[in-house]
């Protein structure tokens, strides 16, 4: 029994991908958080907790970008093409707020106030089209001889542009607790009364989602919802309600961690109600991980070196989180 290399890279996508939303999920969330914190004392605290990490959290992007491009050349080709516009609008978005995170620790007290822009800006538009790419992935993408076969916008659409809209709602809480967790005093207090509302508004987002697609999709309605499949992945919903239980009662008991570690617990669970979707389709409705791979020899001589560089990347990751474990205080400084 050979060695199914093409799921072999289906999942390491799959776990880059998702390494990229936890990690540079919580530090877009903060930026977004920012327009309800106008104190720059607390806006400085918001910051610190990220800025030694922000730009590592991008490499798991990087990964699944050129993972996907090497060993999914047919996949790469139709999504960036039906998904150029807001995927170009993404990076531009990473891009200014990535320049905000160095330049606004260096820049003189009056024009501060443009860094900060630049970072909220940044984060929102950077949320909000990767949510508009999701959504438009999971609508589908018209391929015919192995090239993209629509139009250079048809992402937009209500159900996309829905999708931007809930990322941003899940960032935004993932931020905030991850805030819970790394701040302290009245800066935390506030993170906790934001907690309670947001999780709400992502749990009404969750429900519209997973309506929404079954009823647009008769494939994904059939994988849910017929026997024996219903009981099989009836637990993921039932967790969905009981984490968002969970993470409401520590809310309410003004927990530190727990929050943090239930919200990326419900960004998993969407991420594997969203993975049932569509399994084992890279482009769907209808190409699969096999149709779409590359050569086995391609894809057996780039194993060797992800298999080198990923521990490489898990070690200094973890490396860095843990040196810059802890609370981040009013006067503590990023150079």
């Amino acid at each position: 029994m050979g060695i199914d290399l093409p799921l072999i890279w289906a999942i390491i996508i799959i776990f880059g991908v998702m390494m990229y939303v936890v990690m540079d999920g919580f530090d877009l969330g903060i930026g977004m958080l920012y327009p309800f914190f106008k104190d720059e004392g607390d806006r400085d605290v918001m910051m610190n907790t990220v800025a030694p990490v922000w730009d590592g959290n991008e490499t798991w992007l990087v990964l699944g970008g050129a993972a996907l491009f090497g060993a999914f050349p047919v996949a790469y080709s139709a999504v960036l093409s039906a998904l150029y516009l807001p995927l170009i609008l993404m990076l531009v978005g990473l891009i200014f707020r990535g320049v905000a995170f160095e330049f606004r620790f260096k820049a003189r007290a009056n024009k501060r106030h443009l860094w900060d822009k630049s970072f909220i800006i940044g984060s929102l538009v950077a949320t909000f089209f990767q949510g508009v790419a999701l959504g438009a992935f999971i609508e589908g993408i018209p391929v015919e001889n192995r090239a993209f076969a629509g139009g250079s916008l048809d992402w937009l659409a209500p159900f996309p542009l829905f999708c931007g809209l809930g990322l941003v709602v899940a960032y935004s809480l993932l931020g905030c607790t991850w805030l819970i967790m790394k701040t302290e005093g009245r800066l935390q207090e506030r993170m906790h009364d934001l907690a309670r509302p947001l999780a709400l508004v992502l749990l009404a987002v969750i429900g519209i989602v997973s309506l929404w697609t079954p009823l647009a999709h008769e494939d994904i309605a059939q994988r849910w919802f017929s026997l024996p499949n219903l009981f099989w992945f009836l637990p993921v919903p039932l967790l969905v309600l009981l984490t968002f239980y969970g993470l409401l009662r520590s809310v309410a008991r003004n927990d530190h961690v727990k929050p943090f570690l239930l919200t990326l617990a419900l960004i998993f669970l969407g991420y594997s109600g969203l993975g049932i979707s569509l399994w084992p389709n890279i482009i769907p409705p209808s190409m699969s991980i096999w149709d779409a791979a590359a050569p086995p020899q391609s894809l057996g001589f780039m194993l060797v070196g992800a298999l080198f560089i990923i521990p490489f990347i898990l070690v200094y990751t973890a490396w860095s989180y843990y040196v810059f474990r802890g609370k981040v205080k009013h006067g503590d400084g990023y150079h």
